[in-house]
């Protein structure tokens, strides 16, 4: 335990971590211990992490600084004991966006819940389901590769081998598909015994069901391994769960990190948009990147960021079969996530596709409820640039969308379709978020009046980069240094 002490009686007040490193008795993360003191405001004074690197973290009246970023903070003097272990969270996510700080995550704690949705319709992911049915696994897939370690030879060989792509020219894909399903290509080097039979067998077991469905015709074309391993596990087991289990020691993730499926189903589930002027649109990618093909029969994605024809209502799922809102349908949230969120430290949007990454874990029956019921820190990391789900849109449009979602608020209202038993809540924004992360320089504007009517009053800038690809997004180690002082705060906070 390590008492941390904030005071606001100085201009500037800093902190530093030093001495030797201690170990908890139980086996858990290296931690240094802190200690805080005064400083001068042109005092060159550091944090120096596990690795060496120097940050510093400021309070100046009343805004905290990472680095030279500035944010919003309203408290005195606060205590609180840190557990050494790290903290504990839940993240509502895709399987792209927060995949870039995953890494950096685990250097502050592996004690997190991976929420992801089970509605991808896209890439390799909607062929698997067009053959063999199910729920689409390519999110969680994708969050386990990023979470898998590396750290022996066979542990990145495994990592390597469940995060191959195969050729986007079929015969070449399906000749490679061949070799990896034989053993004989050279993903399997540095794969031991037993964990090859193990990887392989469910290979073999997946390639067996796409043979049973030889009419489909399968395409292999940009087909991921992990994916497959995952198809045929969930299907050899009945059990999505168990695929993940299995996947997750496979690819030796840390024991207290969780791949958390929002709902826990081997059903085929269809995610839906209903738009402010009427009109739905079925499947994630037809909302967020929708694919047109060309004369030569081709598919090409078009442009993330070509805004919808109107903005999105709400978002629900639908039967595989349904066009409509006539054709709704309510799965049960995963229970595990449910009893997560009443255990944790932390409850954490994380960023990406609003609509269809975050809310489609949203809108289940028991999440709004739950969050809403616990005092603990909840954080909207706020996205760096507009997508085609939320062109145009504030900062307080996010956490009404949000605030919406979480209270189902369109279900049983007089033009709605629904006949859910559940009813909608009636909570504020401010009992789903307590603070929000912002990138600086930003696309989305944030609108602090508005915010502050909501009741959503602590704001956090974070120092951000400029992705080539992505544009603007959060500087991975300014990001999880500013989660992880928000919720020690938030501790230190509660404490008195």
């Amino acid at each position: 335990m390590v008492a941390m002490i904030v005071r606001h009686s100085s201009p500037v007040l800093y902190y530093q971590c030093q001495g030797q490193r201690q170990r908890q008795r139980s086996g858990s993360q290296w931690h240094k211990p802190c200690v805080l003191r005064r400083g001068e405001e042109d005092e060159s004074v550091r944090r120096v992490g596990a690795a060496g690197a120097m940050t510093a973290l400021r309070y100046e009246g009343n805004s905290v600084r990472y680095g030279d970023i500035s944010g919003l903070v309203d408290q005195s003097e606060v205590h609180v004991d840190v557990q050494v272990r790290g903290p504990s969270m839940l993240v509502f996510s895709g399987g792209t966006a927060f995949n870039g700080v995953v890494e950096e995550l685990k250097k502050l704690t592996t004690r997190v819940a991976h929420v992801l949705p089970v509605s991808d319709d896209g890439g390799s992911t909607a062929e698997i389901v067009r053959v063999l049915g199910g729920p689409a696994v390519g999110d969680i897939r994708s969050r386990c590769l990023r979470l898998s370690s590396d750290s022996s030879m066979e542990a990145l060989a495994v990592k390597r081998l469940l995060g191959h792509r195969l050729s986007q020219e079929e015969s070449e894909a399906k000749s490679v598909w061949y070799e990896i399903v034989e053993g004989e290509h050279p993903l399997w080097d540095h794969v031991s015994g037993p964990y090859r039979e193990t990887i392989r067998a469910f290979l073999v077991h997946f390639q067996c069901q796409i043979l049973r469905h030889s009419a489909d015709k399968f395409s292999f074309r940009n087909g991921s391994i992990g994916n497959f391993f995952f198809a045929g596990a969930r299907i050899f087991f009945q059990s999505l769960d168990a695929a993940i289990f299995l996947y997750s020691r496979v690819s030796h993730i840390p024991m207290h990190s969780s791949v958390l499926p929002a709902i826990c189903t081997n059903d085929r589930l269809t995610l839906g948009c209903e738009l402010m002027d009427g009109t739905v649109i079925k499947g994630q990618n037809a909302i967020s990147h929708p694919i047109v093909k060309n004369s030569k029969c081709r598919t090409s994605v078009t442009k993330a960021s070509s805004p919808l024809p109107s903005p999105i209502k709400r978002i629900f799922y639908m039967s595989s079969e349904g066009s409509n809102i006539f054709h709704e349908v309510f799965p049960a949230v995963n229970p595990t996530v449910v009893e997560q969120l009443s255990l944790v430290d932390a409850v954490v949007y994380g960023m990406g596709s609003l609509y269809t990454s975050i809310c489609p874990s949203l809108v289940l029956r028991g999440v709004g409820e739950s969050i809403a019921a616990r005092s603990c820190l909840k954080v909207l990391i706020l996205n760096g640039t507009h997508d085609r789900e939320t062109a145009g849109m504030s900062a307080s449009a996010y956490v009404s969308s949000i605030t919406d979602a979480l209270n189902r608020k369109f279900c049983d209202s007089i033009e709605s379709h629904c006949d859910d038993p559940c009813p909608s809540l009636d909570h504020s924004p401010s009992d789903y978020i307590t603070v929000m992360l912002v990138p600086d320089g930003g696309e989305i504007e944030v609108d602090v009046k508005n915010l502050s009517q909501m009741g959503i009053v602590r704001l956090v800038t974070v120092e951000s980069i400029v992705d080539g690809k992505l544009g603007r997004i959060f500087e991975p180690k300014a990001l999880i240094e500013a989660l992880q002082v928000e919720i020690a705060l938030h501790q230190l906070h509660g404490s008195q």
